[in-house]
């Protein structure tokens, strides 16, 4: 088996408020939308940069549920930006929430993370240093030792 591509896919309530959400947040472009006679969005895709994310409404009787009705999420998602700083603040105007504000990470990236109004979190950041892979477990265990 050979994997082609990996896909994140969003369910929340109200896809269509979702959908205008990312657009105005994160700059997303809207590629495909099939709707419901209902009006319920049963499958959207959003282009992010080049990397497309899907978004669907809840769908309860199938099991389909968004962290609305859940109570939170499991995941975030992270997006690597040019300008972290500036892509939070788009965000927070959408209507986004800051939960860990930007800061200086050791792995090598200013970033900090926002939740969205669907329940969604989203790593934001940009790269500020490279960092080895084995710096960065350096830095690590010296971050664990100090906590």
């Amino acid at each position: 088996m050979k994997i082609h591509e990996a896909f994140t896919y969003l369910r929340v309530r109200n896809a269509p408020a979702a959908i205008a959400f990312y657009t105005a947040a994160f700059g997303a472009r809207e590629k495909l939308r099939l709707t419901e006679p209902s009006g319920r969005v049963g499958h959207a895709e959003l282009d992010f940069g080049g990397t497309t994310i899907m978004v669907s409404e809840e769908y309860p009787e199938m099991g389909i549920l968004g962290p609305a009705s859940l109570g939170g999420t499991s995941f975030s998602v992270h997006l690597h930006v040019d300008d972290a700083d500036a892509a939070v603040a788009r965000a927070v105007e959408a209507g986004a929430t800051v939960v860990r504000p930007l800061r200086d990470q050791f792995y090598g990236e200013r970033s900090g993370a926002v939740r969205d109004p669907f329940g969604h979190d989203w790593l934001i950041g940009h790269e500020i240093e490279k960092v080895s892979p084995e710096e960065m477990q350096r830095r690590y265990d010296e971050l664990m030792r100090s906590s």
